[in-house]
């Protein structure tokens, strides 16, 4: 039977009435621009994430951009971030004029190593970016501490709700950078994204470079951006708040689930599962398995109508667009090596058993090949 890789309609069917009059709210109130939807959401973002200020953004990569642009980022400055991300970790550093400067990831978690971080790290460096990839939190204390006085900007793209021992991620650093793209634990109906911090004077440059970096009307004392959320995505996700929680709970299950599948197919030497390190809070994003064949397992699964996916083919020291900073193949071997083997499976939280066991045992048909 098919099996998708994320079935948004079946988180949706619940919460329709509530969200379509959400929407209507928002439609009768004609404030399609900030206003009371967004503050509310923002206020009640920050609450969750047990964080001073939260600020709502058109995009993950706008959160991520503006970010930087509060903390000065520019030509001449370099910002390290691991290798082994989506592209946008890297893109709005060059967009910025600053250089990318990348490093390895730890093959436990696939987010940066903090000991290739140490090395990384020089009187150029602006600030730090790591990444909780797949749902998973990186090692933060270890980069807390080799970063020292240089800023951390915590990319929790695929990290709404994870904790690094019992404190929320985007609360560490001094500015974390969340996205609501559909896929994510907790998604909009398009494009969004949010900023946290606990300061109040980067609070105050964010909310200015949001608004074209505007202090009062029409005074721009900076050059920002239009970087707003929109009421209407506000307001959809102030509906699915307060299910976050119960649709991560839904993932871990369906992911210890796995476990037992798999290791019931006899498969556990074969595919290599992800690991839920104790005290960095997984939430399953993505269930990103290892295997040998992997592009050749795909194509099986995808020939049955098994929803799988690579979470990333490329390294971004090897992106042609960065071919000019001097990386070469063999530069980061966890990282490369990662790019050939990692798939992830479906994790989504309405998932159902039968749907599990049909995923498993296509893969196991595949290797009895």
């Amino acid at each position: 039977m098919p099996v998708p890789l994320l079935d948004l309609v079946r988180q949706y069917e619940p919460l329709r009435e509530e969200i379509r009059q959400a929407i209507d709210r928002v439609c009768d109130s004609q404030r399609f621009i900030l206003g009371a939807e967004v503050d509310d959401f923002e206020r009640e973002s920050a609450a969750v994430l047990e964080t001073l200020h939260a600020m709502g953004v058109a995009s993950g990569t706008d959160a991520l951009l503006v970010a930087l642009m509060a903390l000065g980022v520019g030509e001449g400055d370099e910002v390290v971030l691991p290798t082994f991300t989506f592209f946008a970790t890297a893109g709005v550093v060059s967009r910025l004029g600053a250089t990318p400067v990348f490093v390895d990831v730890d093959p436990a978690d696939y987010c940066m190593d903090p000991e290739h971080l140490a090395a990384s790290i020089n009187d150029r460096t602006r600030a730090v970016i790591p990444v909780h990839l797949f749902g998973q939190a990186a090692a933060m204390d270890r980069i807390m501490e080799v970063a020292g006085d240089v800023p951390v900007v915590e990319d929790c793209a695929q990290a709404w709700g994870v904790d690094f021992n019992g404190v929320q991620v985007g609360s560490i650093g001094v500015i974390g950078a969340f996205s609501f793209f559909p896929s994510k634990n907790l998604g909009c109906f398009g494009d969004g994204g949010l900023v946290t911090t606990d300061n109040a004077e980067l609070d105050r440059s964010l909310r200015e470079l949001r608004v074209h970096g505007q202090s009062g009307p029409y005074r721009h004392p900076v050059v920002g951006g239009n970087f707003r959320i929109d009421a209407l995505q506000a307001a959809i996700l102030r509906v699915k708040l307060p299910h976050v929680g119960a649709w991560i709970e839904g993932r871990r299950a369906n992911a210890k689930r796995y476990g037992h599948l798999f290791v019931d197919a006899g498969l556990e030497q074969t595919v290599r599962l992800p690991e839920a390190i104790p005290g960095r809070g997984h939430t399953y994003n993505q269930y990103v398995v290892r295997v040998s064949r992997r592009d050749e397992l795909r194509v099986f699964l995808t020939d049955r109508g098994i929803g799988a996916a690579v979470y990333y083919p490329l390294p971004l020291h090897l992106q042609p667009c960065f071919e000019g900073l001097g990386y070469e193949e063999g530069d980061f071997p966890v990282a490369e090596q990662a790019s050939r083997e990692v798939l992830a499976l479906p994790v989504f939280p309405e998932l159902v058993e039968s749907e599990q066991e049909e995923v498993v045992r296509a893969v196991e048909e595949f290797y009895a090949n």
